[in-house]
């Protein structure tokens, strides 16, 4: 995705498949609700910068929390 600065982070693996948080780094305000709502604590917000710190299990929480729609829980093959 040219503009676009994603990252993403495996959060865990099953059948084949795997779950990841994906962090569009275009859209975060780094207002931090989602490291408030994690309850891993597995969010950290560093400065202006969104990172995956500890084990994350990909419940949706911070996807459902963040008012930006800047984070995602993607199942890949």
């Amino acid at each position: 995705m040219a503009g676009s600065e994603d990252h993403k982070s495996i959060c865990e693996t099953n059948n084949n498949m795997s779950t990841m948080l994906r962090i569009n780094r275009d859209k975060c305000g780094y207002c931090g609700t989602c490291v408030a709502v994690c309850p891993e604590d597995a969010l950290e917000l560093i400065d202006a910068y969104l990172s995956l710190e500890r084990e994350c299990i990909a419940c949706g929480i911070c996807a459902r929390a963040c008012p930006l729609g800047a984070l995602e829980v993607v199942h890949e093959e």
